[in-house]
């Protein structure tokens, strides 16, 4: 049967094959002429080297005393999404190799890869043991070390991450190590014991603004000032969630300016005159009225949980509620978060969390 199976695989596998060739072949010669294809601007604009990271200062300066020495200890970056961790010491390690030998000397293992305690022991571990050479083709200082990059290391399990103590430990003149998470609750205490730990801020209003106009420079956006400080609002400190909203916009309105309104649309965020309505149409204790309205907000498309997170904060911000009305609502907000995380039906949590507003605010008039 073996034999039988094997035989016409054997044949039938090298004609496509060939003809796989040729049509890449073609490919490549029609396609020399045409231009590049597009990437996303997140990584058309990514840090190309480590004094183009913006904001992280303490963590630059340790890296290019680093750099100048060639020496660099066990890495552990964490800190909220999109403050430049995966772009800081790849642009380290750019420089540090140069393009010829970053591929051959840097191993990067995301979330999407399999990370399980088999692969440190023998994929990380195999990689780690190989020696490397001090030199580079264009004659530059070079370290005799490789960097094993593991990104999202907080969704590694303690197992996997307990096997990679020991490497850690033995290939240390040959290999660096540098661990990427969001919350460093979630590392072991025997890694973050052996690893120099940088905390990455979220990024200032300042320098999100500044690098949203670069960008919109070069790629010649037109967008009002408004709409910029509103992006910057809008992604809480994560450049990368806002640039992802500016190119978005960008294609959405096609060479038109770009307004505060298309950004809260293609943000995904609630008008504040719908919150507005929700809250006295809270107040007018009609319940007939509050389903209708729930109804069209599930209906339109927008998320409960975002609509927590804005009336958590009109609520809080607000000065017409006492504060065990706030204290009461509060939460409420946080067991419905708690409940949407879950899967629960969001009909269901937006009109338990309504009702509730509407007690708090119609049971003393």
């Amino acid at each position: 049967m073996q034999a039988f199976l094997k035989g016409p695989s054997s044949i039938s596998t090298k004609p496509p094959a060939a003809k796989e060739k040729g049509a890449a072949g073609a490919a490549g010669s029609s396609g020399e002429g045409k231009k590049l294809k597009p990437i996303p601007w997140v990584e058309k604009y990514r840090p190309k080297n480590v004094d183009e990271v913006a904001f992280q200062d303490e963590v630059v300066a340790v890296l290019k005393k680093s750099l100048e020495g060639a020496d660099l200890p066990n890495l552990l970056f964490y800190g909220p999404p999109g403050t430049g961790k995966t772009s800081t010491i790849l642009a380290a390690a750019r420089e540090l190799y140069g393009p010829e030998l970053f591929r051959q000397r840097v191993l990067e293992l995301n979330a999407s890869d399999e990370r399980g305690i088999q692969v440190i022991r023998e994929k990380v571990k195999a990689f780690a043991q190989l020696t490397a050479s001090g030199t580079r083709s264009d004659g530059k200082v070079c370290p005799p070390f490789k960097i094993v990059i593991l990104d999202e290391a907080d969704s590694m399990t303690s197992a996997a991450q307990a096997a990679l103590r020991r490497t850690m430990e033995k290939e240390s003149k040959t290999t660096r190590f540098c661990l990427i998470c969001n919350y460093i609750s979630r590392i072991i205490e025997p890694l973050t014991s052996r690893c120099s730990k940088f905390r990455f801020k979220p990024l200032s209003d300042k320098i999100q603004q500044q690098r949203l106009l670069e960008v919109s420079e070069k790629e010649h956006v037109k967008i009002s000032s408004e709409a910029v400080s509103y992006l910057v609002k809008v992604s809480e400190g994560d450049l990368r969630k806002a640039i992802t909203f500016l190119q978005s916009a960008t294609r959405l309105m096609g060479g038109k300016e770009i307004t505060e309104k298309i950004v809260t649309e293609i943000a995904g965020v609630i008008p504040k005159e719908t919150t507005d309505e929700l809250l006295s149409v809270c107040r007018s204790a009609s319940f007939e009225k509050l389903e209708t309205l729930a109804k069209n907000l599930i209906n339109e498309g927008y998320a409960v949980a975002q609509l927590v997170n804005q009336l958590h904060d009109t609520i809080v911000e607000s000065e017409d509620y006492s504060d065990k009305q706030k204290s009461v609502i509060v939460e409420k907000l946080a067991e419905v978060d708690k409940c949407l995380a879950d899967g629960a039906d969001e009909f269901l949590q937006l009109m338990s969390l309504c009702a509730l507003v509407m007690q708090q605010l119609t049971q003393n008039t």
